[in-house]
């Protein structure tokens, strides 16, 4: 590698969010590999052994099986984005991963629309957020390990609550809370139960629900329910029959979306 060149950075997942995250590096001068599913990672490793980060850019359902064969020459230069992360996600392949929580959303066609300034915690924090202040895209660099897991916490509050409770009520966030807030309450509750029991501690639903809405102001028109609303419901149903919690209002908006199922097939 040329002196002057600087160190590349690979993307595993080139989707909307890895690929806004390839335009940033681009514009700072740094090389992009894409690694895509069907491309052998160790085979990659072996081509691009100086990268200098690794994004892991693929879909929540997809993280554990590309952690597990995650070559070793990389594991010390991961970044993870995903949705629905928590530390028992990278600690389970005993890892220490740069991780951002991401509050921009990219969309087909779109550009990039932020929410709130987006958290980052690790080694490569400053390296992200150089790259996406070229976008114009915020960011805010964390320093203290506790606040990376209320950070992840708080975006799985949001995305949960909205996504669950727009199965029955659709329209945008700031219509949930304006017009539902005790029905967002009751959800948030049993969401709180699931957290709980993912972090394996107690945590501050009071400060996690005020930083919530403060997202919900941040885009007030952002739409409740996407195509993984139904999904997530499932994996967190799935989560609590694993540890043994009632969650009498979530299991009810299954049998809602069960039953409008049977309805249309009928």
């Amino acid at each position: 590698m040329n002196k002057k060149q600087k160190a590349p950075v690979v993307i595993v997942g080139i989707g909307e969010i890895g690929s806004v995250m390839a335009r940033g590096f681009l514009r700072t001068g740094r090389p992009v590999i894409p690694v895509t599913r069907n491309m052998d990672l160790s085979l990659q490793a072996e081509l691009t052994p100086q990268a200098e980060a690794v994004i892991v850019a693929v879909g929540e359902t997809a993280l554990p099986e590309v952690l597990e064969n995650m070559p070793g020459v990389w594991k010390d230069r991961l970044i993870l984005i995903q949705n629905e992360l928590l530390p028992k996600d990278w600690q389970a392949f005993d890892l220490q991963p740069t991780v951002i929580s991401v509050w921009f959303e990219k969309k087909k066609g779109q550009d990039v629309k932020v929410v709130v300034p987006s958290p980052i915690y690790g080694q490569h924090a400053k390296l992200l957020a150089e790259a996406l202040a070229e976008l114009d895209i915020p960011t805010e660099i964390l320093t203290d390990y506790e606040q990376l897991v209320f950070e992840l916490l708080r975006k799985n509050y949001y995305i949960l609550t909205s996504n669950i409770a727009g199965l029955k009520y659709g329209g945008t966030v700031g219509e949930l809370w304006a017009k539902h807030q005790d029905f967002v309450e009751k959800i948030l509750a049993e969401i709180q139960q699931v957290q709980e029991y993912l972090v394996a501690k107690k945590i501050d639903h009071d400060a996690l629900t005020r930083a919530m809405l403060v997202a919900f102001e941040g885009d007030p028109e952002h739409g409740c329910m996407g195509r993984s609303a139904p999904a997530r419901l499932q994996r967190v149903l799935a989560i609590a029959d694993e540890a043994g919690l009632k969650l009498p209002i979530l299991v009810l908006q299954q049998h809602c979306i069960d039953g409008y199922s049977e309805s249309e097939s009928g």
